[in-house]
């Protein structure tokens, strides 16, 4: 087990500590549950540069840590959608979990291909990775209705635009794989 590993396994035992927070009937939960997401976006940041500068990316790694992104992702947005219950806040949260069940499996099915690095990660995936991140850690920080959280669901707006950007983008780069071959499959 490397540095990285740990801090991707520390981001999945996150989760609950979140959720866990979140729920508090206390007027500090909710920054006390964005608090623990940010550190989680943090350690998901620190775990790749490690990976990278200490040379110990390894196959564990690169299979935990986009689980461990969406598992925290989506925990978060599941929660806000239940908290917030507005068309604003469900339909950018459906339009990302859809996002990255599309992509998955592309990215599956392209590894089984060999072609796995026609779909790698790409800088408007980034982008919308980081809008993402801080529209929901602005989101878990404050209840419904706050100006804070009229402007986490702005930025939510921003990031879901992201996120079918992102996802024609690697629709795109598959198409020629993708296509129908004449024989009708």
């Amino acid at each position: 087990m490397t540095i990285p590993n740990w801090l991707t396994l520390s981001r999945i035992l996150m989760i609950p500590v979140c959720i866990f927070f979140y729920y508090l009937p206390f007027q500090w939960s909710y920054w006390g549950a964005s608090s623990v997401f940010i550190l989680a976006a943090v350690t998901d940041w620190l775990d790749g540069y490690l990976a990278r500068k200490l040379n110990q990316t390894t196959p564990f790694g690169a299979f935990i840590d986009p689980v461990a992104d969406k598992l925290i992702v989506m925990a978060a947005l599941v929660m806000l959608v239940e908290e917030h219950n507005t068309l604003w806040m469900t339909l950018p949260a459906i339009i990302m979990v859809g996002r990255e069940i599309v992509i998955s499996a592309l990215r599956e099915w392209m590894a089984e291909l060999g072609k796995r690095a026609s779909v790698a990660v790409n800088m408007i995936g980034k982008y919308k990775t980081t809008f993402q991140m801080i529209a929901i850690a602005v989101l878990l920080s404050q209840p419904p209705g706050t100006l804070l959280t009229n402007i986490g669901l702005i930025v939510l707006q921003v990031a879901a635009v992201l996120t079918i950007w992102s996802m024609f983008v690697y629709l795109k780069a598959a198409w020629p794989d993708l296509k129908i071959s004449k024989n009708g499959r």
